[in-house]
């Protein structure tokens, strides 16, 4: 199930549907969409059924920070690092440097990199 949101209402719409007992969240994932746009996804499988995801997503642009599930779910923090690393986004308390060092090319999943 793929389910529109967008980043003013993120938090409240995953916190209404997250429950840590149900449903385990796979990682915050970003498709490049050229001319400086991106869509945003948070991929979530349900425990114990096979082939139930839910996958939140939001269209957005480089510029506009994006806020962090990690008060909700600490570990999408590993997500959040690696979207900011790979395509150079601001996340809400997520720095740079999981995968890339200093000397890197910048957000290499960047479209216009």
């Amino acid at each position: 199930m793929k389910i529109e949101t967008t980043l003013p209402t993120l938090l409240l719409d995953i916190g209404a549907f997250y429950e840590a007992h149900q449903w385990h969240f796979l990682t915050v994932n970003g498709i490049d969409l050229g001319e400086g746009k991106i869509e945003l996804q948070w991929i979530f499988s349900k425990y114990g059924v096979k082939d139930e995801v839910v996958l939140y997503y939001a269209l957005s642009d480089y510029e506009t920070p994006v806020p962090s599930l990690t008060g909700l779910i600490p570990s999408s923090i590993m997500g959040e690092r690696e979207i900011v690393d790979m395509f150079g986004l601001k996340v809400e308390g997520a720095q740079r440097g999981l995968y890339l060092d200093d000397d890197s090319h910048p957000h290499p999943l960047r479209g216009e990199s």
